[in-house]
């Protein structure tokens, strides 16, 4: 049995079948956008942005909480705290893949409530395993492995509203949907200090840093159960990620990718532990009995100014947005090797910060070239608008393993040096050559490119 959903032009109406399953989904037709498209497509999407934020605080918990463990008596050496940071990001990217297709294959309403369901595990399990200080590493690991659910959700998130909106609306949607994620790591990084420092005089209740986070999960899980919507027409489309894969430029997005978005997670996961390791004094900051740490301007920055890096790419051009982050990227970076050894927290800070701002830029820019990359490729083909986005999904995997390389690569040169000089300096190096490859290839317009904007 299928009702009609009531409004004023009934006959640009979806009917919703057992489930909140919608039959006649066409966003692109104006009439039925204006009538019943966008109030639906709204709904779904604060309730995705909201399970998706979540997924990102659990999957940046242990980031924050590393840092307070030996506070809890637990006893890490460097290379130990960097694979408990960087473990998450590891296991969330390579999730991405399969929850790309999940969508399609369950429903996004349906999959939104499995997936927000499935953050109940890691955020109890921190919970139990960080009052035993005695629990050996290898558990440690296993627990923070968990939290790679977390990093998947935005991949099965951004497929899930792209079906919702049309295709002149989809930029701002998916900026959006993914800022309101992003922001995930710096509330998670923001919050946990102080709930697990108010009222516990000289101890911590760092459980609370899991359990604080189980009711709103079941407020996500019932909202998507309540507000949400499947949609009959998001087909999976596997020949579209074959097509994809296939494409040379794919792996080159993906590569920049990692430059940008790769960046902004591995640093976001690593600044509470450098801000430890550099200036212990200013780790936390004391407002009562509460403990504040600075650490979350980081990812606030980064996720706050996502969007209007594809508001500048749309303006200027993804490819000359992108090169001129990773220019960016490249002189915070040397701001940091230059000051680090002699300048105070506050400079470290605002090198940060700047580093920060350059990746948020750099994120939406990319992002950004993609579907202007394949169109050029395809001259508009509709079956290169599809592999555009199945290429959306891969990449964002795909991008996520910065996350996973950025710590270990800091881990490497505070093993083989003691410091991270040696880190920034390889970061350096890596942005200048990523930039002149998106010079080069994408904003010169030549070859394929030739007369294209992207």
């Amino acid at each position: 049995m299928t009702s009609t959903i009531t409004g004023p032009t009934p006959a640009h109406a979806p009917t919703m079948r057992p489930g909140r399953w919608l039959d006649g989904w066409t966003p692109e037709d104006p009439a039925f956008w204006q009538s019943h498209g966008r109030r639906i497509a709204r709904r779904n999407l604060g309730w995705s942005i909201f399970a998706e934020f979540l997924g990102f605080v659990v999957w940046q918990l242990w980031s924050i909480v590393v840092v307070m463990l030996p506070s809890a008596g637990f006893e890490l050496t460097t290379a130990e705290s960097f694979w408990l940071i960087s473990l998450p990001s590891l296991v969330g990217a390579t999730l991405r893949f399969p929850y790309t297709f999940m969508v399609a294959i369950v429903g996004g309403r349906n999959w939104t409530m499995i997936s927000a369901g499935l953050l109940l595990i890691p955020a109890m399990l921190l919970g139990i395993v960080v009052q035993n200080p005695d629990a050996p590493f290898w558990m440690l690991l296993v627990v923070a492995a968990t939290a790679g659910v977390g990093g998947g959700n935005f991949a099965s998130s951004m497929a899930n509203i792209t079906h919702f909106y049309p295709q002149r609306e989809k930029g701002w949607a998916l900026g959006l949907n993914a800022a309101g994620g992003n922001v995930g790591a710096a509330v998670a990084q923001f919050a946990v200090p102080i709930v697990v420092t108010v009222g516990a005089a000289a101890s911590l209740n760092l459980a609370l840093a899991g359990w604080m986070w189980i009711p709103f999960i079941l407020i996500a899980v019932w909202g998507a159960w309540r507000f949400m919507d499947n949609i009959t027409s998001a087909k999976a489309d596997f020949s579209a990620s074959a097509q994809a894969l296939r494409e040379p430029h794919m792996w080159l997005l993906a590569l920049l990718y990692i430059g940008t978005f790769g960046s902004f997670i591995g640093f976001a996961g690593v600044f509470p532990k450098l801000i430890a390791d550099q200036f212990p004094d200013f780790s936390t900051f004391q407002i009562g009995t509460a403990s504040v740490s600075l650490a979350f301007l980081g990812a606030l920055v980064s996720s706050l100014t996502r969007p209007y890096g594809g508001r500048l790419a749309d303006r200027f051009g993804g490819a000359r947005m992108t090169a001129a982050s990773f220019l960016l990227m490249a002189a915070g970076a040397v701001a940091l090797i230059v000051t680090l050894p002699v300048a105070g927290f506050w400079t470290f800070l605002l090198c940060f910060l700047f580093l920060f701002t350059a990746t948020g830029i750099g994120n939406g820019a990319t992002y950004r070239m993609i579907p202007s990359v394949f169109a050029a490729r395809s001259g508009g083909e509709v079956g290169t608008q599809r592999a555009s986005a199945a290429a959306l999904g891969l990449i964002s995997a795909i991008g996520a393993y910065g996350g996973f390389l950025v710590p270990q690569v800091l881990s490497a040169s505070h093993s083989a040096t003691g410091g991270y000089e040696a880190a920034f300096i390889g970061f350096v190096v890596v942005y200048l050559v990523l930039a002149g490859i998106t010079f080069a290839v994408y904003a010169t317009r030549r070859g394929a490119f030739a007369g294209a904007r992207i």
